[in-house]
């Protein structure tokens, strides 16, 4: 009876720590080409971290009720680095719907989120901005 109430006190600490994590929550992502932009939800996924496209909006700020990918994994097995340094990822471009090992650093309610290739010496990113 120890074992399995130290067992399961071990595991209810580790899920506790990853739904506190700091990255989660709402992301606005940068203008795209076109100049809309989406709404990302990062929340625990297992013991990662990932990110849904929750919001799309135009150009004009409205929402794209529409928008082929909602409800989409744009980011998936991130892990926690500490000091706010997130890496072990993929990312999901939309734009050019390729996948990309991915890297983040969070700096207050900033996030900085990466797409790279070639053993990550060339990547390619976007600074996204908390919205709650």
């Amino acid at each position: 009876m120890k074992t399995v109430t130290l067992g399961l006190a071990l595991a209810m600490s580790l899920a506790t720590g990853a739904l506190a994590d700091q990255v989660a929550g709402k992301w606005k992502t940068e203008e795209g080409d076109e100049g809309g932009y989406l709404h990302v939800d990062i929340a625990p996924c297992g013991a990662s971290i990932c990110g849904t496209i929750a919001t799309a909006y135009d150009t004009n700020g409205g929402v794209s009720a529409d928008y082929e990918h909602l409800g989409k994994k744009l980011i998936w097995d991130m892990k926690a680095d500490g000091g706010g340094s997130y890496s072990g990822g993929k990312i999901w471009a939309p734009d050019a719907d390729k996948t990309y090992k991915s890297k983040m650093s969070l700096d207050g309610n900033r996030l900085t989120v990466k797409g790279c290739v070639a053993g990550g010496l060339i990547c390619r990113g976007q600074t996204w901005k908390r919205v709650n």
